[in-house]
């Protein structure tokens, strides 16, 4: 065997022949070709990856893996782990991107070759995206690397360079989803678009997995700094690779706080910097930071790290440039930070707050705020006004939070609104523009929904009456589709199959979302993403697609058909849904799986009742020491015939519709609830 074969666990093996790990086991035990274990311990051992899909080619047991399932092996069981695997082939996807004639030569090539010229070849290319001080450190041998650059290429050639290695970062940062914090999709873009169109060039001091940078479509430069060398070694392959050759990108190593990495003379102010820094940390360097020019609004207190971070950020900016913050919501109110938010106001940098919906981005239990930033021109008057926005106003569906584009939509209409004329209409609830003079008080409290006229309740208490007499039809069909007294039987002993054979047998279409961007020039209009809280939520779609790059191709979502199956993978199972005509179209979101069922085999019905099983759930799910995830290939369905496939199936779309009827109630009792408690404390009801 080869010193640096790829290796795999049995749990691994079961994943690529789509069976339980206990298949596995039984095979070690049965057959005594099976291949012997090469590393690992006594409880997990490890094989050969050649010499086990040799094995299971023989056996007739190996499906046909796709490409990426293949490369991802590849990467999850190079020696050096899953972040060494992912330097190497970022590497190889930039110096593929300078000249993709490179893709011909690597084909041809021999292993000793390629292991022998490869790592100066990377190099060079590597200081020429970078500089010669960059972040991604390659080992001096790449022998035991061959198998995954000839599959990174192999990939690339299909999907490209970029899309690549997005697929093999995604994935692992999905498998590690407790050691990063990340700053989601929409909130990114959110945060891109309020700094305005077209950047020149950009910095992100905190930079993380990139997302802010990758989002804020940079025209001269990017800029990022990042404490945990390794997240910045992968982070600066990513944004190399999503931006435009042209664009120079610039990653450092270290904490932006104590070690500016882009402080005076490394780099000139930049346009724009967009930040989501670490949260109450105390240890950020107070003791060691008293007397740094960058406290120009005042030296922040020992628990006011964000604030340090803020004026860090205003240090980058050049005169007219903006900065867009993440940052938590006792920011605006703690006393502690009070002097710096009332210089911040009195020099009119600090244009708007706008409050998130809780759930936007980790803590999920927080609603976040966003600062807009503006460093102040010499030659301009400080502006008079500050614009405060609370999404949570924003009208959903009921007592529903308003889907995520309503909220990136409004927050963008009225921000745009203020910039281009000062100021904007009050909304009850809503927005309001408000004197700087009325905030300069005591306290300094900039959280939006202090100083919002409350919204005004429409109808008063007929409107609290209607959604009465509606919550009481509700209850009322609900009483009547409820389940009637089931019958008893003994358990079945049905002949099972799985999801991956059904797949393989062509019963059904198997799929995973999680890709896919809208056209840049915004000519097909948002498209609505299909999320795994709206599945689990059993709402419509309230996700919405990244724009793509102006200079790419778009890259084309999963789209959900009428009668699909949708299946979300993470959190242990138990939920399947039936995609309805209301749904049908929107795009499938990441960590949920699309299931196409031949109707002339399976009825979708069927298929989705018997997925949700509890048992079938457990047993087809992974745990690991941070989440649960279901392994959908594995999910059990008996073999019945058609007829009686729809029988069941009519049982489990009226469970389904009772199912519906009871969210439908609550949220009608939600909603009356509140109202009356609202109308109460306000005088718009009175006590009966």
């Amino acid at each position: 065997m080869p010193e640096h074969a790829s290796e795999v666990t049995a749990a691994e093996i079961a994943r690529l022949a789509g069976v339980g790990r206990a298949a596995v086991s039984n095979w070690r035990r049965r057959h005594g070709d099976f291949p012997r274990p090469v590393g690992g311990s006594d409880t997990s051992p490890t094989y050969e990856l050649a010499s086990v899909e040799k094995w299971l080619r023989e056996q007739g047991k190996l499906p046909t893996v796709p490409l990426y399932e293949r490369l991802w092996q590849r990467a999850d069981s190079h020696p050096g782990g899953v972040p060494a695997a992912l330097r190497i082939a970022g590497s190889v996807l930039i110096l593929m991107r300078e000249d993709p004639r490179l893709v011909v030569h690597y084909s041809a090539a021999s292993d000793g070759e390629l292991a022998e010229r490869l790592p100066a070849e990377l190099e060079s290319a590597l200081a020429a995206r970078f500089g010669p001080d960059h972040p991604v450190r390659l080992p001096d041998r790449l022998a035991d690397a061959v198998p995954l650059l000839r599959t990174v290429v192999k990939f690339a050639e299909d999907v490209g360079p970029a899309q690549t290695y997005e697929f093999l970062f995604g994935r692992y940062l999905d498998a590690n989803p407790r050691q990063f914090v990340l700053t989601p999709p929409g909130p990114a873009e959110l945060m891109a678009a309020l700094a305005g169109e077209r950047p020149g060039s950009v910095l992100d001091p905190a930079c993380g997995s990139g997302a802010l940078l990758r989002a804020s479509g940079a025209t001269d430069a990017v800029y990022a700094q990042e404490a945990d060398p390794e997240l910045a070694s992968l982070t600066a392959l990513r944004l190399a690779l999503a931006t435009d050759p042209t664009v120079r990108v610039r990653v450092a190593t270290g904490d932006s706080l104590r070690a500016d990495a882009f402080g005076e003379p490394a780099v000139e102010a930049v346009d724009t910097v967009l930040c989501h820094p670490p949260f109450n940390d105390r240890n950020w360097g107070h003791d060691e930071l008293g007397y740094d020019a960058r406290w120009e609004y005042g030296f922040p207190a020992r628990t006011e790290s964000e604030l340090a971070w803020l004026q860090h950020a205003l240090a980058h900016t050049s005169e007219g440039g903006t900065v867009v913050m993440l940052l938590p919501p006792a920011v605006a109110s703690r006393r502690s930070g009070r002097r710096v938010r009332a210089d911040l106001l009195r020099r009119g940098t600090l244009r708007a707050v706008v409050a998130l919906p809780a759930g936007a981005a980790p803590p999920q239990g927080l609603p976040l705020h966003l600062w807009v930033l503006r460093k102040p021109r010499p030659d301009q008057r400080p502006p008079a006004e500050l614009l405060l926005f609370d999404a949570a106003g924003i009208p959903g569906s009921g007592t529903e939070k308003a889907p995520w584009f309503a909220v990136s939509s409004a927050v963008l209409d009225t921000w745009r609104a203020f910039d281009r004329h000062g100021s904007v209409p009050d909304r009850p609830g809503l927005n309001r523009t408000l004197p700087v003079i009325e905030l300069l008080d005591d306290d300094v409290d900039v959280t939006p929904a202090r100083h919002l006229p409350p919204p005004v309740a429409d109808g008063g208490a007929a409107e609290l009456e209607d959604v009465r007499d509606r919550l009481a039809q509700t209850l009322r069909r609900t009483a009547d589709m409820a389940p009637a007294p089931p019958a008893d039987g003994e358990p079945a002993r049905w002949p099972t199959t799985t999801v991956g054979e059904l797949a393989r047998a062509g019963a059904l279409l198997m799929r995973a979302g999680g890709g896919g961007s809208a056209p840049a020039d915004g000519s097909a209009g948002p498209r609505a993403v299909l999320t795994e809280h709206d599945v689990i939520a059993g709402g419509g779609p309230t996700g919405i697609l990244p724009p793509g790059r102006p200079d790419g191709p778009v890259d084309e979502p999963v789209l959900v058909e009428e009668g699909d199956v949708v299946v979300p993978v993470l959190g242990g199972g138990g939920v399947a849904r039936v995609v309805d005509a209301a749904t049908a179209g929107a795009a499938l979101g990441r960590n949920v799986y699309l299931l196409r069922p031949d109707t002339g085999a399976l009825d979708p019905w069927f298929l989705a009742g018997f997925l949700r099983g509890t048992a079938n759930g457990r047993q087809a799910s992974s745990f690991a020491t941070t989440s649960t995830r279901l392994d959908v290939r594995r999910l059990q369905v008996p073999r019945l015939p058609p007829a009686e496939q729809r029988r069941y199936g009519e049982r489990f779309r009226t469970l389904a519709a009772f199912e519906e009827a009871l969210r439908q109630a609550a949220r009608l009792g939600d909603q009356l609830v509140q109202g009356l408690y609202d109308g109460l404390t306000e005088g718009t009801v009175r006590p009966g």
